[in-house]
């Protein structure tokens, strides 16, 4: 008679729990399952992909704008051709590389983990810098091999030059290589951060100071 008591009172537990979580409509729910929803993420989901693709970084929001192409590609070649035939690579070569249509501020990219021997021209290499605190994304535009390993130039495609810091990128700072995209989910992230960068003392985005400045920064 006592166990079945107890198996009627777990019964019901679970009940409420369920209740709770998926019926009920109240703020405490709703803050209790997005807990659970980024502690599954962040410790079952994150580290399970990280080990699928071979990278601790297996997935990334574009924070910036540096990669898209706001015009036709013919359009966009004409005004960035220079930087792209001063490294050997011509129209058509361009135009046989992934992403070639660029990505978009607010995209998640999905990264695999990637040999520094195996990267090639064309690839969207996502690294660390020193001068910034979140990795970087852009395109590689050279390759080369030094006492120390390979070094990586990369470009972003928006961009109307090479930064210094990205024209000699070891492979130690490669953290992988972009699969592929699904885009407008990292606003969600941008958002949320921007949203954190109100806060007195907190500085996470670049740009504005307001909530609008950030998301357009």
């Amino acid at each position: 008679m006592l166990d079945k008591n107890r198996n009627v009172m777990k019964k019901n537990t679970w009940k409420k729990v369920w209740h709770f979580l998926w019926e009920d409509d109240s703020w405490e729910s709703w803050l209790v399952s997005v807990i659970i929803a980024y502690v599954l993420i962040r410790f079952l989901v994150y580290p399970g992909l990280g080990l699928v693709l071979g990278t601790n970084y297996p997935i990334v929001a574009v924070v910036s704008g540096s990669m898209e192409h706001d015009t036709q590609f013919d359009d966009w070649w004409n005004t960035q051709q220079e930087n792209y035939l001063n490294y050997g690579i011509t129209k058509e070569s361009f135009q046989e590389f992934g992403f070639n249509s660029g990505f978009n501020k607010g995209d998640i990219m999905v990264l695999k983990g990637q040999e520094a021997s195996d990267i090639n021209v064309g690839d969207i290499l996502v690294f660390y810098s020193a001068i910034k605190p979140e990795p970087i994304i852009h395109r590689v535009i050279h390759v080369r091999e030094s006492d120390d390993g390979f070094v990586f130039t990369t470009k972003g495609d928006h961009n109307g030059d090479i930064h210094p810091f990205e024209k000699n990128i070891p492979e130690k700072d490669i953290v992988g290589t972009a699969l592929f995209r699904i885009p407008f989910l990292g606003w969600i992230k941008i958002g949320f951060v921007c949203a954190l960068d109100m806060i007195p003392g907190i500085n996470i985005m670049p740009g504005g100071s307001n909530y609008m400045e950030c998301l357009l920064s």
